[in-house]
């Protein structure tokens, strides 16, 4: 299941902002014991003719977002996600960016980072935020149980579900209540919330947004992992050994884009779609040597959006092991 791009992103053509509009289209993965993201309403921008035009006025001066982005437009795919969401939260009409990327320190020790701390502008209590953006492949056969999280590890091998969900739900979303967090806070909380009846430091809500992709092995049936929301976005990935028989089964005429980090998130615009023959010499010279997957985007008005991801046929060269079960603190 991909993200249907006409309508409301079909009015955008500057790739920044499409992945904007994405950001706010998405849904989460996976449904955690802690709040989602703030919800369009939150934003101000509930009303699709509203986010249109606030989009649309964007895609006409697009220079401020170009300016907030274009550090994280070479570097970690974290980064410009983190970046989207400072600029979405300072800019939209309902909510009101306080801070971002907040170090926590114990002494000399730094404890960790609070992604991002905003308020609605209609409502002074802080809330912390944490995001998260991930592109995970199941594994048939893997760690654990099929529906274990264990089993959806990132494309170069280097994390998984199951990690990332143990480390946001037992210290990234806990630390913004830790004394020191508290206390490198206060300053910046004191103006925008009033204390407690005793006095005492104000509450801080802790969400969590996680979008991104769950692409599930084309050769072999697999269940959603535990915690997937029911929307999830869904795409597949296969051998590169398989593609043949994948393209074979396509609608004549189906055309593709090869996905290139930062711009995995909005689909490309129909027009600047590849065709498959195209799509197919570039694969074949991309894996004539040891190389990293591919995500693809495949389009036919028969079939709509489809994300693929095609991996060399040795992959994966590694698998994360399950994190440890700990106590929560």
């Amino acid at each position: 299941m991909a993200l249907p791009e006409s309508g409301l992103l079909e009015h955008c053509h500057h790739p920044l902002v499409r992945d904007l509009g994405w950001l706010l289209l998405t849904p989460d993965l996976i449904a955690m014991p802690w709040p989602g993201r703030p919800s369009r309403g939150e934003l101000g921008l509930d009303e699709d003719d509203h986010l249109v035009t606030w989009l649309g006025e964007l895609e006409a001066a697009p220079g401020a977002l170009e300016a907030h982005l274009s550090p994280a437009l070479t570097g970690r795919m974290g980064l410009y996600h983190e970046r989207l969401w400072q600029f979405l939260l300072a800019e939209a009409p309902g909510t009101r960016l306080l801070a971002h990327n907040l170090r926590v320190h114990q002494g000399k020790r730094t404890l960790g980072e609070l992604d991002l701390l905003y308020s609605g502008r209609d409502d002074p209590r802080p809330v912390h935020l944490e995001v998260a953006i991930k592109f995970y492949l199941g594994l048939p056969q893997g760690p654990a149980t099929p529906d274990s999280q264990a089993r959806w590890i990132g494309p170069g091998g280097a994390d998984s579900l199951a990690a990332k969900r143990e480390h946001l739900h037992c210290h990234q979303l806990r630390l913004a209540g830790s004394p020191e967090a508290r206390e490198a806070l206060a300053p910046l909380l004191s103006p925008h919330s009033p204390p407690e009846r005793d006095g005492a430091a104000p509450t801080m809500t802790a969400r969590l947004a996680m979008p991104g992709v769950l692409f599930y092995p084309w050769h072999a049936p697999l269940p959603t992992p535990r915690e997937a929301t029911p929307d999830h976005l869904q795409g597949r990935w296969l051998f590169v050994r398989d593609w043949h028989r994948l393209r074979d089964g396509l609608p004549p005429g189906t055309r593709g884009a090869w996905l290139h980090k930062p711009h995995w998130l909005a689909l490309p615009r129909r027009e600047a779609l590849l065709t498959l023959r195209d799509l197919e010499a570039r694969l074949a010279q991309h894996f004539s040597e040891p190389a990293s997957p591919v995500q693809l985007a495949l389009w036919h008005t028969d079939m709509g959006w489809r994300r693929v991801f095609v991996v060399a046929d040795d992959w994966p060269r590694q698998i994360p092991l399950p994190p440890y079960p700990r106590p929560a603190p």
